[in-house]
């Protein structure tokens, strides 16, 4: 039998190539397009639309494979995916291989910090690492492409995908975008440890309504450009070969139905030529709900009447792919009859899902060495790797008296309902890492601690999902008695605390950014002790410390860190790292700051809480956020000084260098990030009062100095308007560095005709 199959597979490859090669010069090898017009010539209108179809593993059957679907999403066993394979390469008509899909947001198997923290790194390599290593595991077991990196901006902290993204700015949100894109896709994709990168969701779905997910988003076409497109457009430049259209609706269009967006901006004005995979449903959901009956499926957004409807409104928008609801599958055919899609839409469509399969070397090299994919996995330079990012995406938000780092040698408590909790530290979309892979916060202190290490976990959070998510069970007092006297008993208290990891990601919205539970009261009761301590915090989205930094002497922001978790924490807490992450998202005082972020538009009556007419809080002493975007604490001290420029004035198409020195004047080890920030005090759009423009993490001894360079031109001074353009202006453009964005080291230059 497995010598039929390999015949079966030989003859089916001679075929392919034959077709192949008559499309292409005698004596030289065809081009991928070439390839892709000959095998489209061969197609008829059922096998076009069948590679436009794109369906979870559940909803697979082997006879929608031998009909040519296109594409699987979230399969994982390699032996299943060889399987499908080869019904695809050796008995569909055509001998076309699908394409393995999964979410590999923070890795596949090793999993590293979720993105918002590995963004607090403020580190390329970090984030490159990840997705270097998630691509490998991901393409081992067969799978060649990912649902990321996931490049929303977003200045809601109530909205839980907020975890999955690299914060509210969107210079970071580009830079780290590209390197991800990078380092998952390499210079060929088609590589046997690359995948094909999708960034998502395209576009504007971070800043949904009421911080809850899948819902309106509404905003100028200066703001969109300005703030939400940079990370896409950096994520396309860098090579993204496909992207993922969003549930949202923008403006009134959602975002699989928008023509402006995957068409004109996406397709022909950035030049992309890979494919536009909807999201889940996301087709389906662009129909109207019935009145009374129940729908046929998914339906809500109301720009479509119907099933047929919602496809060509798809297609031809510029949605290349289905996920998941078969729209375009069923009524594809009829809607070439009516002539409400072309031809040529169709196979344009059809031409970008294949041209991403030749790339993907899929034709060539369909199958996965079962025997290997395993091997892959957990391998020692990725733990190592997953360990490094962790502790440099820990953010030291306060340390009172040297509190940091613990001393090794002295018994240690460690307290809360995380401090052995593995399966909390994956946090959300952890591929498909196992609980077990992660060293907890106990075992890694325990693995560093020459003293005695004592635990109580003092409460619970429950692992569950809405509906059976009950906030009444989220840390009760039931064994806060045991966490004292184990306090008590203890030379210094470690307490791990935060969110569950289901209080994150998709669908996790929260209407409260405090503590879950009676974690205030935990950390009440352990500073009634007089034992110092630090709060260890587990998270997915910026959090209302206000009480919180009031009671704890220290605090540590370590996100959800991933399967090193235990180890990376204790590296920080016992000084053999030196923390110098930095926040990529502003923590607020109180929930009804929500939304802020650094980069706003300045106001007529800007904030001042000595006067009454003016954008305050009456109920608040401060407008400004409790930790801005781009602040952390090290054990050592830094000081930025010394800004000065290449040249006072810039013609509009110039550039200039801007210089600033760094020292470190503390007595340990450390990093700092230096930050540069612009602003426009006089422009024709009003310009906010910073952005971030350019950013360095270096690492210095004690004493030393380092000179960081910055190059800025027409990219970092200029603006979208109002109408798409990008325009450069005339005047004086404020400089600002520092660390981080309450910066106040300032110079100005001038820009001229």
């Amino acid at each position: 039998m497995a010598r039929i199959r390999s015949m079966a597979a030989v003859a089916a490859t001679m075929i392919l190539v034959g077709v192949i090669a008559a499309c292409a010069a005698p004596g030289r090898p065809p081009s991928v397009q070439a390839r892709v017009d000959g095998l489209l010539a061969r197609m008829t209108t059922t096998e076009k639309l069948e590679q436009l179809q794109l369906l979870p593993d559940s909803a697979v059957t082997d006879d929608e494979v031998r009909r040519g679907l296109g594409s699987v999403l979230s399969l994982t066993d390699p032996v299943e995916i060889n399987r499908l394979q080869h019904l695809a390469v050796e008995r569909s008509r055509l001998h076309i291989p699908m394409l393995f899909a999964f979410d590999t947001i923070h890795g596949f198997r090793t999993v590293f910090p979720i993105p918002l923290g590995a963004a607090s790194s403020f580190d390329p390599s970090t984030v490159a690492d990840d997705d270097r290593i998630g691509a490998r595991e991901s393409a081992a077991v067969g799978i060649k492409q990912i649902y990321g990196p996931m490049v929303d901006v977003s200045h809601e902290p109530r909205w839980g995908r907020i975890a999955e993204g690299g914060g509210e700015d969107p210079y970071l949100g580009s830079v780290l975008a590209a390197a991800r894109v990078r380092a998952a896709q390499g210079d060929d994709y088609g590589a046997p440890d690359k995948v094909v990168a999708s960034p998502k969701h395209y576009a504007a779905y971070g800043q949904p309504e009421g911080g809850r997910d899948y819902n309106t988003t509404d905003m100028s076409e200066q703001r969109l450009r300005n703030l939400y497109l940079p990370p896409f457009q950096a994520a396309v430049r860098a090579g993204a070969g496909t992207a993922m259209c969003s549930f949202n609706s923008l403006n009134g269009v959602p975002g699989c139905g928008n023509p402006y967006l995957e068409t004109d901006i996406l397709k022909r004005e950035w030049g992309f030529d890979g494919f536009v995979e909807s999201d889940w449903t996301a087709v389906a959901e662009m129909r109207a709900c019935p009145p009374v009956l129940p729908a046929d499926g998914p339906c809500g957004h109301g720009v479509a009447a119907d099933g047929p409807d919602a496809a060509a409104l798809a297609l031809n928008a510029g949605t290349d792919s289905e996920m998941t609801s078969t729209l375009l599958r069923d009524y594809g055919a009829r809607l070439l009859a009516q002539r409400r899609i072309s031809p040529a839409r169709l196979d344009d469509a059809v031409r970008r899902v294949l041209r991403v399969k030749f790339r993907a070397g899929l034709f060539e090299h369909p199958y996965v060495n079962v025997a290997r994919a395993e091997a892959a996995q957990l391998r020692p330079d990725a733990v190592a790797a997953a360990r490094r990012a962790a502790s440099r995406s820990a953010v030291l938000l306060k340390n009172d008296g040297g509190t940091l780092p613990l001393d090794p040698a002295r018994n240690t408590a460690v307290i809360g309902p995380l401090a052995d909790d593995g399966h909390a530290m994956l946090g959300p979309w952890s591929g498909v890492g196992r609980d077990e892979d992660a060293v907890t916060v106990l075992h890694g202190i325990r693995a560093q601690s020459t003293g005695t290490t004592t635990y109580a976990s003092a409460c619970t959070l429950p692992h569950t999902d809405p509906p059976d998510y009950d906030p009444a069970a989220d840390c009760t007092p039931d064994g806060f008695a045991a966490a004292v006297d184990t306090a008590r008993r203890a030379d210094q208290v470690v307490l791990a605390l935060g969110e569950s990891r289901e209080m994150s990601g998709e669908a996790a919205a929260r209407t409260s950014l405090d503590l879950p539970g009676r974690q205030q009261e935990l950390i009440d009761a352990i500073a009634a002790t007089g034992k110092p301590f630090v709060v260890v915090l587990f998270n997915g989205r910026p959090l209302t410390l206000q009480r919180v930094a009031a009671s704890a002497p220290a605090l540590l922001e370590a996100w959800f860190p991933g399967v090193q978790a235990g180890n990376a924490v204790a590296d920080v807490l016992f000084g053999r790292v030196n923390p110098g992450g930095k926040l990529p998202v502003s923590f607020p005082r109180r929930l009804g700051q929500v939304p802020i972020y650094y980069n706003h538009e300045p106001t007529g009556r800007p904030c001042d809480t000595s006067q009454k007419w003016d954008s305050r809080y009456r109920d608040l002493d401060s407008c400004a956020p409790l930790y801005p975007f781009g602040y952390g604490l090290s054990y050592t001290t830094f000081a930025v000084t010394n800004l000065r420029l290449s040249s006072a004035g810039v013609r509009l198409g110039g550039r200039l260098r801007a210089w600033v020195d760094v020292t470190n004047t503390g007595r340990r080890t450390g990093d700092e990030v230096v930050q540069l920030y612009l602003h426009d005090p006089v422009a024709s759009i009003s310009q906010p009062v910073r952005r971030l423009r350019g950013f360095s993490r270096v690492t210095l001894p004690p004493g030393e100095r380092r000179t960081v360079t910055f190059t800025l031109d027409r990219n970092d001074f200029g603006f979208y308007d109002n109408h798409g353009r990008y325009v450069v202006e005339p005047g004086r453009i404020d400089v600002f560095a520092g660390d981080s964005s309450t910066a106040t080291l300032t110079r100005s230059f001038t820009v001229t005709r």
